[in-house]
């Protein structure tokens, strides 16, 4: 179905930053599959450790016990500092899950029709719950009747939940996206979810993040909420914890990890063997290879670079980020930079929220690599600035 515009071009293979194309093409890849492939592509031992389950077992069933899963779980739990998991397949499955979870938890408080706080230009996914969570009126359009329950506030602004408090007794919860990757990346500052934490224990909300693009190390930590001292109740993760295998995983802590019971959730291929080891696997390398530390500290090179070459410009308007998530917004549209950077620069880059330059690049970023990362994209930015 025409669901995808993809570029006229296709890989067919790639190691560490890079991808060839069919013609044997070189092209830097700053955008892991949308900060998926945080480990690069073809990681030896990763790929190793696929190859190995594939050759055991793929597929079970929940209906069994599958130590690859527990073990995964317990230590997701570890990192996060969380009670318990729940794994899925996809970003947007995670997100669902919290939603199901906020509802199922509303009802036991007694709420007929519970109500879960959302932000101005969030993205959740695109199940029928998820895009009517989204914040993005374009990704709604056309499938009306939403989801019902949900009520929208600007993001960072923390009046404007305390105004819905005062009007609403049937919220169970709050959920947010700690950096917002679709919508700009546009991060919450620190004051800002500390006063959340503290509304969301005084009214006995859930606060939920949606970690599906700053988890598995993005940010420079394991979880983007772990730059700030709080603790969520619920997270949701994707992405990155797979490196291309698809799962997905909802945490949960505290009174939210004991809401789900038996026949109130499930996922047939969740959590089996196969993507378990995967993302267990992803979850060692990033801490035996330290690429918690390299994403913070090629994330600040790659900010620093950019202020210095692009900073002073007209047509400039931010350069923001976190550890490898990085944003540069443009004061006019940019979307044709997309295909322009394959074309002219030989690197993959994306472009959200209309004008913002977003970037992505893997977790193994060396610093020569950041460095043509830099160049290129600032060639690229500048180019397009001085003919637009």
């Amino acid at each position: 179905m025409a669901t995808y515009s993809p570029l006229p071009i296709s890989f067919t293979h790639g190691e560490g930053v890079w991808l060839w194309d069919e013609q044997g093409r070189k092209y830097l890849d700053a955008l892991s599959g949308i900060a998926v492939c945080g480990l690069g592509h073809a990681h030896p031992k990763l790929s190793e450790a696929l190859a190995a389950q594939a050759s055991r077992l793929l597929h079970v069933s929940n209906i069994y016990h599958i130590p690859e899963q527990e073990a995964l779980g317990q230590q997701l739990c570890a990192l996060a500092d969380m009670d318990k998991v729940f794994f899925c397949n996809s970003g947007a499955e995670a997100n669902e899950a919290s939603i199901k979870l906020a509802r199922l938890y509303g009802h036991q408080r007694g709420y007929e029709i519970p109500k879960i706080i959302v932000m101005e230009n969030s993205f959740h996914g695109r199940t029928l719950a998820t895009l009517s969570a989204t914040g993005n009126p374009k990704v709604q359009a056309g499938f009306e009747p939403l989801v019902e329950g949900f009520i929208r506030v600007p993001f960072k602004n923390l009046s404007a939940i305390k105004e819905v408090a005062e009007s609403h007794a049937d919220i169970a919860a709050v959920l947010l996206e700690p950096i917002q990757g679709e919508g700009g990346v546009n991060a919450a500052d620190d004051e800002y979810l500390k006063n959340l934490r503290q509304l969301c224990d005084e009214h006995g909300w859930l606060m939920m993040l949606d970690e599906v693009q700053t988890g598995a190390g993005r940010t420079g930590k394991w979880f983007a909420f772990q730059h700030t001292d709080i603790q969520p109740d619920v997270m949701n993760l994707a992405k990155g914890l797979g490196n291309g295998i698809p799962i997905g995983a909802c945490l949960a802590r505290g009174e939210a990890a004991e809401i789900f019971a038996p026949g109130k959730h499930g996922s047939t291929f969740g959590g089996n063997p196969f993507a378990s080891v995967a993302a267990k696997t992803v979850l060692d390398i990033i801490e035996d290879e330290n690429l918690l530390g390299n994403a913070a500290r090629q994330g600040e090179y790659l900010l620093n670079g950019f202020r210095e070459n692009l900073g002073d410009l007209n047509g400039i308007v931010d350069i923001r980020g976190k550890g490898l998530m990085i944003g540069i917004e443009l004061d006019r549209p940019c979307a044709e930079l997309v295909k322009q950077a394959l074309e002219t620069e030989d690197i993959l880059i994306n472009v959200t929220a209309g004008k913002v330059v977003r970037l992505l690049p893997p977790l193994v970023l060396d610093h020569s690599q950041a460095d043509e990362i830099i160049s290129r994209v600032s060639r690229l930015i500048l180019n397009f600035l001085n003919e637009n």
